[in-house]
């Protein structure tokens, strides 16, 4: 078995990430994986879901610790998101069958699912941006101040039953094909669905619901998909003390500034599994972030002069 000690590297630096977020997992390992070390799509979403079902109970156990986590609403999730998870693993195996067409449909698939991973993302900043102006910054819905453990229970949320499966199913059928949506998909939705819950929360919950979802879905790649031993090492060499550190730091503060450059990230990746020209992506994503940092210079001069106005200066 062949050890990438590369591989580990990377796989560290994009496990802190998905501890800090909640998000990113299958959406950054997965492509990292066939873009920078040439893993066959099948193989990479095997081998990622293999690693994650080890990897995310690091990351949730300390948010379960610090009681950032909605056990009602991961009961819910999870009704939905198991039996789906193994169901795309058995579309994947015998309904698109295992050829260079499968590989090619993969690929599409994660381009898909990053995108509107992606788009998630800037729904979510866009939301942080309301709740500005509304002075309600993310700050103020952190549950614990930076230092300290979580001050305040997990506020009571009126479940919404059948959306919250639905969300499971699609999520679970997602993740079974390509690897992606654990986090990335499925924490929008939340999102969406419960917006009254505050950061760290979100983050907790959905790592929390992930274990179970991708670990059914490693159980059906393990079975039926294309499962690398030394791929999944060297994952786990470099995922689990990642995580672990980045759940740390996002139990007591929100990881915003992570959030947008990881928004870039899925946009590069959702891009790159489309198939377009480096040169093309880089004038791309330059072409993003400028807009994103004009966007945000207007965006706090108007917060200024809101501060002034409302200080009677």
């Amino acid at each position: 078995m062949h050890f990438d000690v590369t591989m580990a590297i990377g796989s560290f630096l994009v496990a802190i990430v998905v501890g800090l977020t909640g998000m990113g997992g299958g959406a950054l390992m997965t492509p990292m994986l066939v873009t920078f070390f040439g893993v066959p799509p099948l193989a990479a979403v095997s081998s990622d879901l293999a690693a994650s079902a080890i990897m995310k109970p690091v990351g949730s156990f300390v948010h379960l610790r610090r009681g950032t986590v909605n056990l009602k609403l991961v009961g819910w999730l999870c009704v939905g998101s198991v039996p789906s998870a193994f169901l795309g693993v058995l579309i994947l195996k015998y309904v698109l069958g295992d050829g260079e067409e499968t590989q090619h449909f993969i690929e599409k698939a994660m381009g898909v699912a990053l995108l509107i991973a992606a788009g998630g993302l800037i729904v979510r900043m866009w939301q942080a941006i309301r709740d500005k102006t509304e002075n309600r910054t993310e700050a103020e819905r952190v549950t614990a101040e930076p230092g300290s453990p979580a001050s305040e229970p997990t506020p009571e949320l009126k479940i919404r039953p059948i959306p919250t499966i639905l969300t499971g199913v699609v999520g679970g059928v997602i993740v079974g094909i390509t690897s992606v949506g654990s986090g990335s998909l499925i924490i929008v939705a939340l999102l969406a669905l419960y917006p009254m819950l505050k950061a760290n929360q979100l983050v907790g919950t959905d790592l929390l619901q992930a274990v179970p979802l991708v670990a059914a879905a490693a159980l059906g790649h393990i079975l039926f998909g294309d499962f690398q031993l030394s791929v999944t090492a060297a994952l786990l060499v470099g995922s689990i003390p990642g995580v672990y550190i980045g759940a740390r730091i996002s139990s007591r503060a929100p990881g915003q500034l992570i959030r947008r450059a990881l928004a870039v990230v899925l946009l590069a990746s959702a891009l790159k599994m489309f198939g377009v020209p480096t040169v093309v992506l880089a004038w791309t994503l330059l072409a993003l972030i400028v807009v994103a940092v004009l966007s945000w210079a207007l965006l706090r001069g108007r917060n200024k002069d809101t501060e002034t106005v409302d200080s009677g200066v």
